[in-house]
């Protein structure tokens, strides 16, 4: 049942992208997300893997998997949490945390779908000076799952509906 949910829902998103007309794009809304990401991902992840890299040196198999559990378990959880409260600020919402709890677990549970197969590739064979560039090539397809999340509404909060 809720895998015959999951597809139907995929299949109205996709349908989206063959229909006559196009929805319309908030720019607002990507300049805010480009913002955050510019300034908080950017910098932060880029300090970080500089950090791993020093912390843990090499690349045999228990190394990458203290990085990469390092990265999804203690630097994620906090980006995704500053992720949904930042926007939720720019945005001017009344309720700056209520995205946070509703979006933050799954969210989460995306993530890490995502994200532990790529950090895995990533501290196994790129070298750290392309580390950067890697990740941010696997961010371009992440940050459409996290504006994908972000889009989803809220049930029952209007304010959070209007917003998007």
């Amino acid at each position: 049942m809720r895998k015959r949910y999951f597809m139907t829902e995929i299949e109205d998103n996709l349908s989206k992208f063959h229909q006559p007309t196009k929805p319309d794009y908030n720019l607002a809304s990507g300049a805010r997300v480009v913002m955050v990401g510019s300034t908080l991902y950017a910098p932060s992840l880029y300090f970080w893997y500089k950090f791993l890299d020093k912390k843990f040196v090499g690349r045999a198999v228990k190394t990458v998997f203290t990085k990469v559990a390092c990265d999804q378990f203690i630097m994620t959880p906090f980006l995704l949490a500053c992720f949904f409260t930042i926007l939720s600020v720019l945005e001017g919402q009344q309720d700056i945390f209520a995205e946070l709890r509703h979006k933050y677990v799954k969210t989460l549970m995306a993530n890490q779908v995502f994200w532990l197969p790529v950090q895995s590739i990533n501290f196994s064979f790129i070298p750290s000076h392309l580390r950067v560039t890697y990740v941010a090539s696997a961010s371009f397809i992440w940050i459409n799952v996290l504006c994908y999340i972000k889009r989803q509404q809220i049930s029952g909060n209007p304010k959070i509906e209007a917003s998007k």
